[in-house]
């Protein structure tokens, strides 16, 4: 495995568990949270660039992107999707829709990984559903990644 591969795996982790965290009580100061976060994890802040891009990006595009699960999760009540996979999913959803460097089939592959770390065995069937329709919705190559 690559280091470059490990190092954004690492970093979609950390990305993760910071937005779980946000979703169920948003700081009174994003930045100061994001700062005291980065520097509980066991690598320098610098390491989880990547992490901070992920992060940045869902909470500027999160409209956008829970109006996208919420035409998706297809007999599913928004509020009633775990906050764990709701995490996921939007992390996965703004790869695919703003990540054009990220071919969709790997944005895929990557939040199945996470539901399998940190979610339940059922959590992976609903993601890779939901995702899916995201996928033939996203009007690109799923398998190749764009400079577009």
């Amino acid at each position: 495995m690559s280091s470059q591969f490990s190092q954004r795996r690492e970093s979609r982790a950390a990305a993760l568990q910071f937005l779980y965290a946000w979703s169920i009580n948003k700081p009174a100061n994003f930045t100061d949270d994001l700062r005291l976060f980065f520097e509980g994890l066991e690598k320098p802040r610098d390491h989880y660039a990547f992490a901070e891009e992920l992060i940045d990006g869902v909470v500027k595009n999160l409209d956008e992107i829970d109006g996208h699960i919420r035409t998706l999760a297809h007999n599913w009540e928004f509020d009633r999707i775990a906050r764990i996979d709701l995490a996921i999913l939007r992390l996965a959803i703004f790869e695919m829709l703003h990540r054009k460097d990220i071919p969709p089939v790997v944005s895929i592959n990557e939040a199945i990984d996470l539901s399998k770390n940190f979610s339940t065995a059922d959590s992976k069937r609903f993601i890779n559903g939901i995702l899916d329709r995201m996928k033939d919705k996203a009007g690109r190559d799923a398998r190749k990644a764009t400079t577009e």
